[in-house]
């Protein structure tokens, strides 16, 4: 398998923070690789690293085998920022070939390019709308179009979904798996769970570490717990604490969801817990684990907190 991003040891600090910290990733051809993390967890930082825009204190990125400082070639690699950072006050099309000729592409590539991936983003209809005036979702489109117009075979995205709504999510990401069938390596970051089940494989990040590097299904297949989802008539996050046969507790909204090595017997202390506290039970039953769970488990013990 070719490695397409090799990232060694790869540090950064501002100040007294660190926000990258010793950093190792591979990112295989054609794969969809999420870094997955919240608000603040080193992902904008270790992207922006990889594109070379910010220089790391120490460490080093290898693209297609050729370390980033000798390596000329940039039009082999698309960034999407995560803020949209186009004009505007230019239409879409005006967007595009102003981004294709700063890579000192011709009129006749930019158009045919621009044709060709405005189509697949159904966007074709839409060129000479100003850019201030699209949706989230169109201009996240654009954004993608532009950083697609130099053919990169490589794309690094920076929460390109961010505040964009459910329904432009998905088809955002099936535009995105249809790049990826047509060759092109995907390194997306998200702070959204259920898109790192669509990566091949996740890093997940928290304070700038990288605390696990696999697939959704074998992450999920590692957890050393089995796991209870319980619906209650209670919305406090603390109120199965202390219980005797649950290793961690975590609280989605409208649900729990309890960490445990024997089901049958938490099951039987927590029914006797509530019904003396009489709280209503909507729900008890064992669950398998989301990436969600995943990520609460790994970061927990991270943090020092223990599962």
């Amino acid at each position: 398998m070719t490695t397409m991003i090799k990232v060694c040891e790869l540090t950064k600090s501002f100040g007294t923070i660190v926000a990258v910290d010793h950093v190792d990733i591979e990112v295989d051809k054609n794969e969809i690789f999420g870094l997955v993390g919240p608000d603040g967890a080193g992902k904008t930082t270790l992207l922006r690293m990889i594109c070379g825009l910010i220089e790391p204190d120490r460490g080093k990125v290898v693209l297609f085998g050729e370390e980033i400082l000798r390596n000329s070639n940039r039009s082999r690699l698309g960034y999407m920022p995560q803020r949209f950072s186009l004009y505007g006050d230019l239409t879409v099309m005006e967007n595009i070939n102003f981004f294709g000729s700063l890579y000192g592409l011709k009129k006749t590539t930019i158009r045919q390019r621009a044709e060709e991936i405005l189509s697949i983003t159904n966007m074709l209809e839409f060129e000479d709308r100003l850019a201030a005036n699209l949706s989230g979702g169109m201009k996240q489109k654009l954004a993608l179009t532009c950083a697609l117009i130099t053919g990169p075979e490589i794309l690094i995205l920076d929460e390109p979904t961010y505040g964009v709504d459910p329904e432009s999510r998905k088809e955002f990401w099936k535009i995105l798996y249809r790049l990826n069938k047509e060759g092109v390596t995907l390194m997306v970051s998200t702070p959204y769970m259920d898109e790192a089940e669509l990566c091949h494989r996740v890093a997940i990040i928290n304070q700038g570490r990288v605390v696990a590097v696999d697939t959704p299904v074998h992450l999920k297949q590692s957890l050393p717990h089995r796991l209870l989802e319980v619906r209650a008539d209670s919305r406090d996050p603390r109120v199965f604490a202390g219980l005797s046969h649950m290793d961690s507790c975590s609280f989605y909204g409208d649900r729990y969801h309890i960490a445990v090595q024997d089901p049958d017997a938490a099951i039987r202390e927590i029914k006797d817990f509530l019904e003396e506290r009489r709280i209503r039970v909507y729900s008890i039953r064992e669950v398998d684990p989301s990436m969600e769970d995943v990520f609460v488990a790994l970061t927990a013990t991270d943090n020092g907190v223990g599962l």
